[in-house]
Parts: structure tokens; sequence; C-alpha cells
């Protein structure tokens, strides 16, 4: 008879969130529940239960989760970009995917619509932690400081709609399926190109 591996708490909170994080791209965010969580790791609801304390729990963890994963993704490309290794679009196409290909998008509608709003902070505060760190290099920080949570609150609002309804409404508009990461990428250049300019 085989025996399931024991996994340290921790273990088995990661794997949980892992689960729910495949669980939301394959099938969106009403399927992460803990018994599809439980049932897909091989754990008890009950031991999701102790982990997280409730399904809301769970989501709320899960956004954590995908927040801290995003933004490492996202603070690499940055950096790299500032670097001139990476590209302004690289750091585009990561924050978008995030919220499409990684669905945090669909978690933040699934969260308001539930009213689960709260569950929703660790993605701002993590991107709000990832952009003051960004901001801290520049020369004149106060004013970076400022364009940086300007430039990151377009790209990530852009992100996040595109997520939801960009396919569709470029379609009705004419527009190619990628409009809106041109956009972003534009405005991103744009926005580099002037912080890099004398007495940017």
């Amino acid at each position: 008879m085989a025996t399931r591996k024991r996994l340290s708490p921790e273990e088995s909170r990661t794997a949980a969130l892992e689960a729910a994080r495949h669980l939301l791209i394959e099938s969106g965010p009403q399927s992460v529940t803990l018994k599809a969580v439980a049932g897909r790791i091989g754990r008890t609801h009950a031991n999701l239960l102790h982990h997280f304390g409730s399904a809301s729990g769970l989501q709320k963890a899960l956004a954590q989760h995908l927040a801290e994963t995003v933004c490492a993704t996202i603070a690499e490309a940055v950096e790299a970009s500032r670097a001139g290794i990476g590209s302004p679009r690289e750091v585009v196409d990561l924050t978008f995917d995030a919220f499409d290909k990684e669905g945090a998008g669909a978690l933040a509608s699934w969260m308001l619509v539930t009213g689960n709003e709260d569950a929703l902070d660790p993605i701002v505060e993590t991107i709000h932690e990832l952009v003051d760190e960004i901001a801290v290099h520049a020369a004149d920080a106060h004013r970076a400081v400022r364009e940086i949570h300007e430039d990151t609150l377009t790209l990530v609002l852009m992100a996040l709609g595109d997520a939801l309804m960009g396919r569709a409404l470029a379609r009705s508009l004419g527009l190619p399926e990628g409009a809106a990461r041109d956009r972003a990428e534009a405005l991103l250049v744009s926005s580099l190109q002037r912080a890099a300019a004398p007495g940017g």
C-alpha cells in the first residue's frame, strides 16, 4: 500500500498554492476551492483549512503568492532593461502575461465580484514595494518615485484591462490583438527617454 510523502507545513502550503495557481489558469477563479486544491495535491479539506482558514483565505494567499512571483519576474526585467540587457517590451510582456496567462486579472475580478477586495492588497502592496525599490536608484529620487508610480499605475491598469477584455475590444475597434501591449511599450519607452534626458 502506497503512503503519501509527509510534507513540512511550508511544503504543504507551497504545494497548495501552486495547485491553486494551476486551477486558476486552467479553469478560472471559481475553480479555486479548498476541495479542488485538496484533491489536486492529495490532501484533505481539513488540512487546507488548517493552512488557510477558509476559501477566501486561500484566495488571499494565492494573490500574495502571485504578487511575489509576478513582481520578482518584473523586477528582473526592469533591472535588465536599466542595465541595457533587457527591453521595455519585456517589462510590458511580463506584466501583461502576469495578469493574463498567470491568472492575476481573473483572480482580481473574482475577488471584486465576491466582495473579497482585501485579497487584492498583497498584489497592490508588492507592486508598490517593487516600484519604490526601482526608484531608489534614481538620481532625483523624489521625482523618480512619482513618475515610476505613474508609469506603474498605467502599466498595471492597462495589463488588467487587457486581460479582462483586451482581445474583444481590440477586435471590435479593428485593432491587432497586441495593440494594448504596443501602446504600453510606447508609453514606457517615452517615459524612459524623458528620464534619461538632461534635467529629466
